[in-house]
């Protein structure tokens, strides 16, 4: 990889790692690939080294094996959360295999669904650092494959299409990764994106739209359109769900670079969930899943709001990507 004449790869490496990065090689090849002017890549490599996320630095995420744009100030897009995406899609397939609305395993994923115990600390950011996350067991986010769009979006090949439209929603969306990689592993979707923060509907708009998709600014489901109520295939929902007191205990790029309100899911990080969970039924069509992304630890409470909301939950869990999700069906 050629290195800036101005700042050698050995000194970027050396600097980020005396900041405390741990995949400090990664990143060093990262921000010497990116496009930066001699000026820009030193006060990125300060930026860095000062506790910036390195995804806000180079205004892009791998997620799904796709360059998600990632504006400063959202919420950058975790690997865990691909878990997500992979049931979602898998479910979608299952539509078609099936009676309306069955669960079959798909070509798409097999999902390894059981109950889980509440062993860990809770939050999507109990493991952050995409970068390191990507370059294990994955092509880094600067080779990854496929075509670049108008929004810097690679597109992986496509795993499934689906026979007829099915109404996906990406329900607290932030840069709207989740949506975008369901679009790329799924076509023949109508895909819609919401978010109550202005600054990360900005930013899903750059990724969500160029896929095909709408963007919706609003609180949960204030912000969709009405013609969607009692149609949604699938609703997936990475709310926030780290208890405030635990974010204190965040890493720093996390809780000092990121919005609160992407992070702060109330006194045990259910608020939120519970929320999504209480009108779900009123936007899914009979047979429909919501999909919330969750902590091994709070996975049993969440099902249980599922349960009493009227829905038929089950836990799915990743032990390669350390991931919990609910699934609810109705």
């Amino acid at each position: 990889m050629p290195v800036h004449p101005s700042l050698t790869r050995s000194a970027v490496i050396a600097r980020l790692r005396a900041a405390g990065c741990v995949f400090a090689e990664d990143e060093a090849d990262l921000l010497l690939a990116a496009p930066f002017a001699p000026g820009e890549l030193a006060a990125a490599v300060d930026r860095r080294v000062g506790g910036f996320p390195l995804e806000h630095i180079l205004g892009w995420a791998e997620f799904c094996g796709l360059r998600i744009a990632v504006d400063a100030g959202v919420f950058v897009p975790r690997r865990r959360t691909e878990f997500l995406v992979s049931e979602a899609a898998a479910l979608l397939a299952a539509f078609d295999a099936g009676p309306d609305g069955a669960v079959q395993h798909s070509a798409v994923h097999q999902p390894r669904a059981h109950d889980v115990a509440p062993v860990e600390q809770p939050g999507p950011s109990t493991a952050f650092q995409a970068v390191p996350s990507v370059n294990a067991g994955a092509a880094s986010p600067a080779d990854a494959a496929g075509t670049t769009g108008a929004a810097g979006v690679g597109a992986r090949s496509t795993l499934y299409t689906a026979r007829q439209e099915r109404i996906v929603v990406d329900l607290c969306c932030g840069s709207g990764a989740v949506g975008t990689a369901l679009a790329a592993a799924v076509t023949g979707i109508e895909l819609h994106a919401a978010d109550v923060d202005p600054s990360a509907v900005r930013c899903a708009r750059g990724n969500v739209v160029p896929a095909g998709g709408h963007v919706h600014e609003g609180d949960l489901y204030s912000a969709l359109p009405a013609r969607l109520r009692s149609r949604v295939d699938i609703l997936a929902v990475n709310a926030p769900y780290v208890p405030t007191t635990s974010i204190s205990s965040m890493p720093h790029e996390a809780r000092v670079h990121e919005p609160r309100v992407s992070l702060d899911g109330g006194t045990d990080g259910l608020d939120v969930q519970r929320r999504v969970i209480a009108q779900a039924p009123a936007w899914l069509r009979t047979g429909g899943h919501l999909l919330i992304e969750t902590s091994r630890r709070q996975a049993r409470q969440t099902a249980a709001a599922m349960a009493q909301g009227g829905l038929t939950p089950r836990i799915v869990r990743s032990e390669e990507l350390d991931a919990t999700v609910v699934i609810g069906r109705r």
